[in-house]
């Protein structure tokens, strides 16, 4: 079961102020289980984004100690800013990130605002998910009339809130909290300094899109409908907020957008229609930024949907694409745009310890030649496969851009991305050996002292020993299911480079035979026979198949190079 983690984004009214988003950050981080990934702060907006996560008590305990120190050292009072807001703490969403599901998530946030109301006596307001009134669960709808307006706003009956008092506390304000998926604030950068033709290109791309009016569409009376209600003309972009802004900062207008659901609406395409809108009013874009953290599937959507237009190959790595990605929507322009430091899925990943993979090849050498035991023949037959596949991904993107093949780029990208696919589940098989060995030498290492210890340690090293076993079958099924893609680039590839995929083809044949000696040890040695002789059996027959089609594959090799 994936362990439980949830990430939560608070924005603070703050963002000029370095030791007040700092006293904010030290009361999250106090909370054990809490990994703190992101600041940012923003001078013309006066709000910081932070982002943190980790399991969901520690969260919500995270999250309401920063909401209390917002409350203690910011006053809405003075607060002045472009980005509209509420109070101290303006909202505080929690994303599933894996393990939970929304309802789970939707679940903690209610609880949060509970805490919050009761324990702070501040205003709270569910939003999305959290809130089961859907007329009052649009944050922008919430929000509406901000911090200035929100003391007559409080004291109507329909905008009573869920928690806390019904008097807004004119030092803090009131906060939203609820659940939501990952949205992404992306700003558009545009070559002009106006903030009117920033928000008619927001208002023709974001789904709110504009009132209708009468004649001049600028200044024409508003149409109304039979309830009186303005009628709206809906914009291009599904799930997109948006307004124009000027950031002094940065001496630009910029687009301003919510991306509420990736899926629906991505980067790119929210990218490109603002372009294209832009260019209808004479305006050109000059870059972007993303606001906080991204997760890494839209990177790449982007990334691949760049490299398409371009008519070249998209089975490339995921760090390709994302600097295809990077350098298509300027995210460098107003500061470098550092992966590792953005990504959600990348800051979660880092640990302390490296893994293999993350070895130059030098180091990842002396690691094995050294004497500690591991990695040992697994690990590397998981590597030998990891480079055979590679080789099978290189020549699918050299017979995608050969010259005279345009035509059959997507017939070859296809190839590439499967290729890019089994390669990383290969790499992470290199480490996931490992970590198989390594679980057996602690499961030797536990107590057995008396009967029951003795059980305990006798089960926990049989377990270990099954997967020790599990996890190099795993690696001969990968490693055989990349025959396929090499014996395509062997009869339909580039014939410049069938060697390659030869060579490619001897790395499966060794990475198969080597992890078919590392499944039998330590099938070996299990005491439960009927799973032991089940790991054997599936060994010998993936051997089995994997040589006789490999042998086969290469005597078209040999034939092609002979002379």
């Amino acid at each position: 079961m994936l362990k439980q983690i949830i990430e939560c984004v608070p924005n603070f009214s703050e963002g000029n102020n370095p030791e007040i988003i700092k006293q904010i950050t030290n009361a999250i981080e106090s909370v054990e289980g809490v990994k703190l990934l992101h600041v940012d702060m923003g001078k013309a907006t006066n709000r910081t984004v932070v982002t943190f996560a980790g399991a969901p008590q520690a969260v919500i305990e995270a999250a309401f100690l920063g909401i209390q120190k917002a409350a203690e050292l910011i006053d809405m009072r003075s607060h002045k800013g472009e980005h509209p807001r509420m109070g101290a703490t303006d909202v505080c969403p929690l994303v599933p990130v894996s393990g939970i599901s929304m309802q789970e998530c939707a679940e903690w946030a209610i609880k949060l605002g509970e805490k919050v109301g009761k324990e702070l006596a501040i205003p709270v307001y569910l939003y999305e998910d959290a809130q089961p009134n859907k007329n009052r669960s649009n944050l922008s709808i919430i929000r509406l009339g901000e911090y200035e307006g929100f003391a007559k706003k409080i004291k109507l009956p329909e905008w009573k809130p869920d928690f806390g008092p019904s008097e807004l506390p004119l030092k803090y304000g009131a906060t939203v909290i609820g659940a939501r998926d990952f949205l992404i604030a992306f700003n558009i950068n545009l070559n002009t300094k106006s903030t009117r033709l920033a928000n008619r290109i927001a208002f023709d791309v974001r789904e709110a899109g504009r009132v209708k009016r009468e004649g001049n569409p600028i200044s024409g009376k508003i149409v109304k409908d039979e309830n009186g209600e303005d009628v709206r003309i809906p914009g291009t972009l599904k799930a997109v907020k948006a307004i124009g802004w000027y950031i002094e900062e940065y001496g630009m207008a910029q687009i301003s957008m919510n991306l509420t659901n990736y899926k629906i609406t991505s980067v790119h395409k929210a990218f490109d229609e603002v372009r294209a809108k832009g260019e209808e009013r004479g305006i050109r874009i000059t870059g972007s930024e993303l606001v906080g953290l991204v997760p890494l599937q839209p990177l790449l959507d982007a990334g691949k949907y760049y490299l398409q237009k371009q008519g070249r190959s998209m089975g490339v790595s995921d760090n390709e694409l994302i600097d295809i990605a990077v350098q298509s929507l300027g995210l460098n322009q107003l500061g470098v745009f550092n992966p590792q430091e953005r990504i959600i899925e990348y800051i979660l990943a880092q640990k302390t310890s490296k893994k293999l993979v993350d070895l130059t090849i030098t180091q990842f050498a002396n690691e094995t030649a050294s004497e500690s035991p591991a990695p040992g023949g697994g690990s590397v037959s998981a590597l030998c496969a990891t480079l055979g596949i590679s080789l099978g991904a290189m020549v699918a993107n050299l017979s995608a851009d050969k010259r005279g093949w345009e035509n059959r780029t997507q017939e070859f990208s296809e190839w590439a991305e499967k290729g890019q696919k089994l390669k990383e589940e290969l790499l992470y098989l290199i480490d996931e050996d490992t970590n198989a060995f390594n679980a057996i030498m602690q499961a030797l290492q536990l107590p057995k002292t008396n009967d029951v210890e003795k059980e305990v340690r006798m089960n926990a090293i049989e377990n270990a020993s099954i997967y020790a076993a599990e996890v190099p079958l795993k690696t001969m099924q990968v490693a055989y299911n990349c025959i396929v893609t090499l014996q395509y680039m062997v009869e339909q590839g580039n014939p410049n480079s069938i060697t390659d995929a030869g060579v490619g083809l001897l790395c499966i044949k060794t990475a198969v035979r080597g992890a078919y000696f590392n499944v039998m040890v330590n099938a070996k040695g299990l005491t439960t026979k009927e799973k032991a002789l089940q790991l054997a059996n599936d060994a010998k027959v993936l051997l089995n198949k994997n040589h006789q089609e490999i042998d086969s594959i290469l005597e078209k090799v040999e034939a092609a190079i002979a002379f």
